[in-house]
């Protein structure tokens, strides 16, 4: 699991800024109005080759409640899952009573919390930083989210603070996690997949509110279900605790080995299912796609191709992963999960001799040489694979420059096609030989 470091603060301090700024991106929405929703709360960022998990507490909107309290729920949303804390207030409106509240909070946590001093844009301001010594948060750090100014200095203080990667005990229980939207039925399925009512199933959307970890054996093999929140539409998070559930969920697909996310045959795919898959898709997990409630759905000879149809056109990203329909209610075909996992779970581990990996290359580029592609024609000289979790092969070329998407497809299916990655992602890095 990656550590977490949380960016809190009072509205239109520039948090959102200073977290795309970080991430690279511009992935959440930035406005000068206080409390504008954003359609995303998390992402994976890096700084000096350390990743960590960063999470903005931007943007929670709870109706009418008071402002305190949408204060304060920024703040809990850190102090229960974050490793570090950035807080960022205005250097030039100084400190204000909402900053002392936070400051408050904060100081309870025992979790380290880095003053980040946002908006010095200019020189002039620099000398209003001292004001903010008064939060007693330490040494205070002059940033500008908008122009990257310090923001170089404050993630160095952020590696410092992040806790030490403990030394994890193996563990060879196969993890896996249930995903999808509120009231598909993961629940009901983890039930009967553990045959035992250990989780508590409800008609009402979003009943799960936190992430659930239960080690068990099927067969005698040891695995570890982790039933999830439902992950709500990005932009559609109104409460903390939904944020809270989201930042779970997504942290779930990170630690688990295996994701099965789970559709509503009763519903069909609605466009919440397609925000879904693309967290997986982001991880790099084996997935395997699971129809439930099959037993409501009037069928008859074309309705499994129709829904695989459908699915394989929503889920273009997702081509590799495997669809199984069950009803988890009735229990029927859900038994058919267990040996997927497992393949999957193996796939994903999977190492491919180098002399047979370059059999297959060579075979598939003398079949269907590549065509010229931005001033040049690609040549392969070899592969080896370098990596698993997912299987990673790197292919040694001329210049990868010269490399057309389409030539990049051609080869991941011929490789699939000799190979068994089977629900599992794999990654072509395509390097320039010295």
């Amino acid at each position: 699991m990656l550590p977490k470091v949380a960016i809190v603060g009072r509205p239109n301090v520039g948090k959102s800024t200073l977290f795309n700024r970080i991430i690279g991106t511009r992935l959440s929405i930035t406005d000068d109005q206080p409390g504008v929703t954003r359609d995303r709360i998390y992402s994976k960022a890096s700084w000096l080759s350390k990743e960590f998990f960063l999470i903005d507490t931007g943007g929670i909107e709870l109706g009418d409640a008071p402002f305190l309290t949408e204060i304060k729920a920024q703040a809990e949303i850190a102090m229960e899952d974050s490793d570090v804390i950035i807080f960022v207030v205005d250097c030039r409106s100084g400190v204000t009573d909402d900053d002392s509240y936070i400051a408050k909070i904060l100081y309870k946590t025992n979790k380290p919390v880095i003053l980040a001093v946002n908006k010095v844009d200019d020189q002039k301001f620099k000398e209003n930083i001292y004001e903010f010594y008064s939060l007693g948060m330490g040494d205070p750090i002059a940033i500008s989210s908008n122009h990257g100014i310090g923001v170089g200095n404050l993630l160095d203080k952020v590696l410092e603070a992040l806790p030490k990667k403990e030394n994890l005990k193996d563990d060879d229980a196969i993890k896996f996690c249930l995903i999808g939207r509120p009231n598909v039925g993961k629940s009901s399925l983890t039930n009967t997949l553990l045959n035992d009512n250990r989780v508590i199933v409800s008609d009402v959307p979003g009943t799960t509110r936190d992430s659930i970890d239960t080690r068990f054996k099927s067969n005698g093999k040891e695995y570890v279900v982790i039933d999830t929140a439902g992950l709500r539409k990005r932009g559609k998070i109104y409460e903390n605790i939904e944020k809270y559930s989201v930042i779970r969920s997504v942290d779930a697909i990170g630690r688990s080995d295996v994701v099965l996310l789970v559709l509503d045959a009763s519903v069909g795919i609605i466009d919440q299912d397609t925000h879904v898959g693309q967290y997986i898709e982001e991880y790099n997990r084996p997935c395997i796609i699971v129809v439930n409630k099959w037993d409501l759905v009037d069928k008859d000879s074309k309705t499994m191709q129709k829904w695989t149809d459908d699915i394989r056109g929503t889920y273009k990203y997702l081509d590799y992963a495997p669809i199984v329909f069950l009803s988890a209610l009735e229990n029927k075909r859900v038994h058919t999960l267990f040996p997927a996992i497992e393949e999957a779970y193996n796939a994903y581990h999977t190492r491919i001799s180098t002399s047979v990996l370059n059999d297959v290359i060579q075979d598939a580029v003398l079949m269907f040489p590549p065509s010229d592609f931005n001033g040049g024609k690609l040549k392969i000289y070899y592969a080896s694979q370098v990596g698993v979790e997912p299987p990673t092969i790197a292919i040694f070329v001329n210049e990868p420059k010269y490399l057309h998407f389409s030539y990049y497809r051609y080869l991941e299916n011929q490789l699939r096609k000799n190979f068994d990655f089977y629900a599992t992602p794999i990654k072509l890095e395509f390097r320039k030989r010295d």
